[in-house]
C-alpha cells in the first residue's frame, strides 16, 4: 500500500508532552504521545497486540507475549512484557542498543472511537538530549502512530520499501518536520532552553530525512 496523507494535518493529530522524572534515583525523560482513532477499542487492541497483524503495519514480533515473557520486534527492540490488560493497555521494557527504557500504551473509549496514550520513559544521556532532544525517538513514535491510523482506516498491509521511500520524500520530510517541532515545543514547555530545543529538533529532522546508505 502506498502512503497518501496530508502531512501537516496528520502530524497535528498527535498531542505531545515531555516530563522530567526519576526512576531508581536516575533522571529520566518521559515522552507522552496521544492520538484518537475512529475505530473501536477491541480493533485497536488487536492491531497493537496480534502477531498476525503487527507485521502488516509495524514489525514482525516473536517470543512469549504473556506477562513475564520476552518479545522481540524484528530488527528493533525486544524486552519483557510487564503488564497486559486487554483491551485497556499493556507495558513492556524496551531494550535496544544496549539500553533499557519503559513503554506503556493505554486505550480508552472516546466519543468517536478510541483514545490512545503512549508513554515512553528513558534515561537519556545529556549529550544525546542536547544533540537531538525528544525528537530522536518521538518522531519515530509519530510515524508509528501514523502507520497504525492508516492500517485501522484501510486494513491494508504496508510495503516496507514504499514506506521508506515515502519517509525521505517531500511528504515524509514535512511530516517529520512538524513532528520534531511538536516535540521541541513539548520540551520547551518542560523547561528546555527554546533555542537549544529548536536546534536539536533540526538535527532530529535531518536524521529522519536522510536516506539510508545503500
Amino acid at each position: 500500500m502506498s502512503i497518501t496523507i496530508d502531512p501537516v494535518a496528520t502530524a497535528g493529530l498527535v498531542t505531545r508532552e515531555i516530563r522530567s522524572a526519576e526512576r531508581d534515583g536516575v533522571p529520566t525523560k518521559i515522552a507522552v504521545a496521544r492520538r484518537s482513532y475512529s475505530a473501536d477499542r477491541a480493533d485497536v487492541w488487536d492491531a497493537l497486540t496480534s502477531p498476525e497483524r503487527l507485521p502488516r503495519w509495524f514489525l514482525p514480533v516473536s517470543g512469549d507475549l504473556t506477562v513475564g515473557g520476552r518479545y522481540q520486534l524484528e530488527g528493533n527492540a525486544g524486552g519483557v512484557v510487564e503488564r497486559c490488560e486487554p483491551p485497556t493497555g499493556f507495558a513492556v521494557t524496551w531494550e535496544f542498543g544496549g539500553s533499557t527504557s519503559w513503554l506503556a500504551v493505554s486505550l480508552a473509549e472516546g466519543p468517536d472511537g478510541t483514545e490512545l496514550e503512549l508513554v515512553h520513559e528513558a534515561s537519556v544521556p545529556e549529550e544525546l538530549w542536547a544533540q537531538f532532544g525528544p525528537g530522536a525517538t518521538g518522531v519515530g513514535w509519530d510515524l508509528t502512530l501514523m502507520g497504525l491510523g492508516l492500517h485501522l482506516a484501510s486494513g491494508a498491509t504496508f510495503d516496507p520499501q514504499a514506506s521508506e521511500e515515502w519517509s525521505v520524500g517531500p511528504e515524509g520530510v514535512e511530516f517529520a518536520r512538524r513532528a520534531s517541532t511538536g516535540w521541541a515545543d513539548a520540551a520547551i514547555a518542560d523547561g528546555d532552553d527554546p533555542a537549544a530545543a529548536r536546534a536539536a529538533a533540526e538535527r532530529a529532522l535531518a536524521f529522519y530525512a536522510t536516506p539510508p546508505e545503500a
